[in-house]
């Protein structure tokens, strides 16, 4: 035996070893090549993917320019509106701040959140929810808070973090101006309350010196920031304005004579048109039930000054988003937490189920929006905002998110995502139709009925659920609205809910 050949390999173990080691060389370009590619693809999707810039003023109804309003200045909204599409027909899920806040958070509605009254803290009943903002964090946005985004006590919360998550950020800035410091220069029909009684302030300094100043301020250097760091972000700017008290410079005031006001009238004997739990919506505030002509016009007065004084704020912020360049790859939401009675069925402020105070604003525009300039026409809830959101970004909204996706009306303004908008306050359930408001109070309406005509009746003054012709109509539209109350009180996938008696209440001030 051959010692020496036996360790020696033939020319077919040469030839094999060599077909072997091409391989592992293949191989192994190819592993590095494939890294290479899934680094660019994931940096490429990175520097891609769309950012949020969520813009919300408070108890804002629709009283602006490009919602036809004959008065009222909002250029700077209007011009958002001439970039994206607005929405006609949007509305909020509850009247009033913090369960509206808590529902278009979640995407939940408020009898899923279990939230309906101000003063509380969401993961109180929904321990485990995950927030819209929460969402973008997770997948890895920096979610940013300027402001008022859940509820917050309005005036005495400003400068605090209010009844806020802080599980939906990354950061937060709570903006104080002077307007609390001058608080005991503002008028109000009851002396020493402000913000859930009419009150107002044409304030000496500037903008600047505004809360709602200072948090377009802190805005702007947050644009300024992600400009530069390329980082996706969430950035949620929440003004207060024109929530009560009305406070804006001087000058947002002498745009609006008080001899050019107009005050909303109600037919004689109105009241008795409508069930009782309507009629105490809008005469719970005994201090403002037929307010002297006077002090009504310039209520109004105010409260429009307060608008284009947000206005004016929000121009800022959106001019540096266009200077930053950020305007490319940034989708803008634009909306209001509720809407709001000015004098309407002789009522003032919210927590009603008419149109004045369950119409909110919407305007959303940027990436993924095509029908630009156009109005959608079809009904939206604000529970729309998440999916809608998750979608033009690329991300899976939870399933226990109950709001359904805007963007086939974000790129055809004809389309119809959804058919029917639902209100709730108190004992009662309110839907919207794009002809139609049906209500009801108390369970299947033991309590009441109203409907309203809006192609013949837009202000909801003439109720017709009493008359025999509408009972065919008020049948088909029961049977959708207990649908669906059905559906808005369905258990949310994966969320826990905690049920009880939150008796927590502000002390009130002696």
């Amino acid at each position: 035996m051959d010692i020496q050949n036996l360790y020696q390999p033939d020319q077919s173990q040469r030839s094999a070893f060599m077909i072997y080691s091409l391989g592992r060389i293949i191989a192994c370009i190819f592993c590095v090549l494939s890294f290479l590619l899934v680094t660019i693809q994931s940096t490429t999707a990175s520097d891609t993917k769309p950012n949020v810039l969520f813009l919300i003023c408070d108890d804002l109804n629709c009283d602006l320019g490009c919602y036809g309003h004959p008065q009222v200045q909002s250029p700077n909204i209007d011009q958002l509106a001439k970039q994206g599409v607005r929405f006609e027909h949007a509305y909020c899920q509850f009247p009033l701040c913090g369960p509206s806040r808590a529902s278009f958070m979640t995407g939940m509605y408020p009898d899923q959140t279990l939230v309906h009254r101000n003063g509380i803290y969401i993961r109180e009943h929904v321990p485990n929810v995950k927030t819209m903002s929460q969402m973008f964090r997770d997948h890895g946005y920096f979610a940013t808070r300027v402001g008022k985004i859940y509820h917050y006590n309005v005036p005495k919360h400003i400068g605090t973090s209010g009844h806020d998550d802080p599980y939906s950020w990354n950061q937060t800035f709570n903006p104080r101006g002077r307007d609390v410091d001058d608080e005991d220069q503002i008028f109000s029909l009851v002396p020493g309350s402000y913000g859930g009684t009419l009150s107002w302030l044409a304030a000496e300094g500037t903008d600047a010196e505004q809360t709602d100043g200072i948090a377009a301020d802190i805005a702007i250097e947050q644009l300024k920031k992600f400009a530069k760091s390329k980082k996706p972000f969430f950035l949620a700017v929440g003004l207060y304005r024109p929530h009560t008290p009305y406070v804006a410079p001087k000058s947002y005031f002498e745009k609006y004579p008080v001899d050019q006001i107009k005050v909303p009238q109600s037919p004689d004997g109105y009241l008795k048109t409508i069930p009782a739990s309507a009629r105490k919506s809008v005469t719970r505030k005994k201090n403002q039930i037929d307010l002297p002509d006077k002090l009504a016009r310039q209520a109004i007065q105010a409260y429009y000054a307060s608008i284009t004084f947000a206005d004016a704020q929000l121009g800022h912020i959106l001019s540096a988003l266009k200077e930053t360049g950020l305007d490319e790859n940034t989708i803008v939401v634009f909306t209001s937490d509720h809407g709001y009675h000015m004098g309407e069925h002789g009522h003032w402020q919210k927590t009603t189920l008419f149109e004045n105070a369950t119409h909110v604003p919407l305007i959303i525009a940027g990436p993924g929006v095509t029908a630009k300039g156009q109005a959608a026409a079809a009904p939206a809830e604000m529970v729309d905002f998440y999916p809608t959101l998750a979608e033009l970004c690329g991300l899976k909204a939870p399933a226990s998110v109950s709001g359904i996706s805007q963007v086939p009306a974000l790129k055809d303004a004809t389309a119809t995502p959804r058919k029917t908008a639902l209100t709730q306050y108190l004992n009662g359930y309110s839907l919207r139709t794009p002809t139609f408001r049906y209500t009801e109070w108390g369970t299947n309406g033991s309590e009441g009925v109203e409907l309203y005509d809006h192609s013949s009746d837009p202000a909801e003054m003439h109720n017709l659920a009493n008359q025999a012709e509408t009972q065919k109509l008020r049948d088909e539209l029961a049977e959708i609205l207990h649908e669906r109350i059905e559906q808005a009180n369905a258990a949310p996938k994966g969320v826990k809910q905690i049920t009880f008696e939150n008796r927590r209440r502000v002390p009130k001030q002696k």
